[in-house]
């Protein structure tokens, strides 16, 4: 269906907006919100209506459904003060009052024949690509094409049971619905549904088949083989779109006790998955043409400069999010990863943390009220409240943002340096751990690494910290946090030669640091946690 008004085209079979034949970019919720307003506007429509139609019922808050609405507005040239598309009536809801001529959009010749949806489809926790979202009653028939929506969408296929024994099937499909309900807690990905991605149960289907039928660009498929009380899993994502495998891994386990496996399997998978999406998408956005970038594509763009976690890269990421946040100023990712950014640069030493704070708790707040179910956006909150120094608030965002994501590793890694700052080492080396164990192969495990040396520091453990500060040092060379706590651990542990070394490569990668740096900078709780780790930088060497 192709909908214009005033000088705008709205089709809805191509997802696309325009304004004199000029693609406007739009955020999915928003096209939908768009789209629902224009084919109900003979009525009021409420706000519990749009909630249950555009976010299938979930809690939202007032701002988020608010920023959505401005979105709406400047998306068809309308606005909050004029509203003369779109007007708010009080106490009731909102209706599309501009004049709309409606025609049918073009329809390949393979499309148009249409089935009833089986009934489970049309629960409301449904998760379907954005064109399935908005007929609920209806699916395409199997051969027909579902166009890629704007975010990137993900099917979780039935892993196939290998062990020969049908009654083990609850098993595999246990861990298929599991992976697809982690999944969909990473909210920037469209998940498709389990009613529609479980079709392909005992078929021999190619994989672009399913990207067609489903309108997704990655699959993840895998197998489940069990053979007395050993099991082997195996698990890959893929890129349909460019035939490429983004991701593989096998895990052998005892089944001593089944659920607990199920549920670690589903962790290590998810954890696993997440970064890999986030380092295809980001490569996908760097083979657009600058002037074509919407909002997530600045956002994946600006994390694999963040995850380089260098002066230079986090400055880059910093100038992409800003970007990302004047396209969309309600976008809770990027004002999260935004605050975050603010916040690391200020902890490495590249930028003033006086004058830093401010500015990223601007950012962290923002990010909160736009989206209080994203779990990026508590991360940026709660880092912020470390370098307030309020560490029982800050505890408790990073706990809420895990809350949200359970998978969510490069959190589990800042709560650690959050307990450690807060005298708990033991808890903050188990939450780093926990993070490296979810993710070993992220971007960031340099970081997690760095985190495990600084709580080894704290507890006196030089020789575990030095090893593992030299670890986190090979997979970024530069990461000042390494090189900080090897320094420390190496002044403490009396190796006068190590000291040296550390000290010189610390001056390097952070050439302002001092005592007082350390002392006025970082949020240590306890007294002597700090007295202990200035102590390490003298006998090195540094004044």
């Amino acid at each position: 269906m192709q909908f214009l008004f005033r000088d705008h085209l709205l089709d809805t079979d191509r997802r696309e907006l325009s304004r004199e034949q000029v693609p406007i970019s739009v955020e999915p919720q928003v096209f939908d919100l768009v789209v629902h307003l224009m084919e109900n506007r003979d009525r009021v429509v409420s706000k519990d209506e749009l909630i249950d139609k555009i976010w299938h019922g979930r809690s939202v808050s007032e701002s988020t459904l608010t920023s959505r609405i401005n979105a709406a507005r400047k998306a068809i040239g309308d606005n909050g003060a004029n509203q003369a598309l779109i007007r708010t009536i009080a106490r009731k809801g909102f209706r599309f009052v501009g004049d709309v001529e409606t025609k049918l959009g073009a329809v390949a010749p393979e499309i148009g024949r249409f089935v009833q949806a089986p009934q489970a489809m049309q629960a409301p926790q449904a998760k379907l690509a954005p064109q399935a979202m908005q007929a609920p009653q209806v699916m395409l028939a199997p051969q027909a094409m579902l166009a890629l929506p704007d975010r990137p969408a993900i099917a979780v296929l039935p892993f196939t049971n290998m062990s020969g024994d049908r009654e083990q099937d609850y098993f595999s499909d246990g861990i298929s619905e599991d992976i697809i309900t982690a999944l969909s807690k990473l909210r920037w990905f469209f998940v498709v549904a389990r009613n529609s991605s479980f079709i392909y149960k005992g078929r021999a289907v190619h994989m672009h088949e399913v990207a067609r039928e489903l309108g997704v660009r990655y699959v993840v498929e895998g197998s489940v083989r069990r053979s007395g009380d050993r099991l082997r899993i195996s698990a890959q994502l893929n890129d349909v779109s460019t035939g490429s495998h983004l991701w593989a891994e096998r895990y052998d386990r005892e089944l001593a006790d089944i659920f607990a496996v199920q549920d670690e399997i589903t962790e290590a998978i998810v954890a696993a998955i997440e970064p890999q999406l986030y380092a295809a998408e980001s490569f996908r956005a760097q083979q657009k043409p600058p002037g074509s970038l919407d909002a997530w594509d600045l956002v994946m763009r600006a994390l694999s400069h963040y995850w380089r976690i260098t002066r230079e890269d986090n400055a880059a990421a910093q100038a992409l999010l800003e970007k990302a946040t004047t396209i969309d100023p309600a976008y809770g990712k990027a004002l999260g990863l935004l605050a975050t950014s603010h916040i690391f640069g200020a902890h490495m030493g590249w930028a003033d943390m006086a004058a830093t704070v401010p500015v990223a708790e601007r950012a962290a707040l923002a990010a909160v009220a736009a989206d209080r179910e994203d779990a990026f956006a508590h991360h940026g909150l709660a880092y912020t409240y470390l370098f307030r120094r309020r560490f029982v608030d800050a505890l408790a965002e990073f706990e809420l943002a895990l809350q949200l994501n359970p998978n969510f590793a490069m959190a589990h890694a800042f709560y650690g340096v959050t307990l450690c700052y807060a005298g708990r080492w033991q808890d903050g080396d188990a939450a780093a751990r926990r993070a490296l164990q979810l993710s070993p192969r992220d971007p960031l495990a340099a970081i997690y690494c760095g985190v495990i040396a600084y709580a080894q520091f704290i507890g006196g453990n030089y020789a575990e910290c030095i090893h593992m500060a030299r670890e986190s040092m090979r997979q970024r060379a530069d990461f000042v946090g390494a090189h900080r706590v090897l320094t420390a651990a190496a002044g403490m542990s009396g190796d006068s030669e190590l000291a040296a070394s550390a000290l010189e490569g610390l001056r390097r990668t952070q050439p302002g640091i001092s005592l007082a740096w350390i002392t006025r900078e970082l949020p240590m709780l306890r007294e002597e946690d700090r007295a202990h780790y200035l102590e390490g930088f003298r006998r090195a060497g540094m004044r």
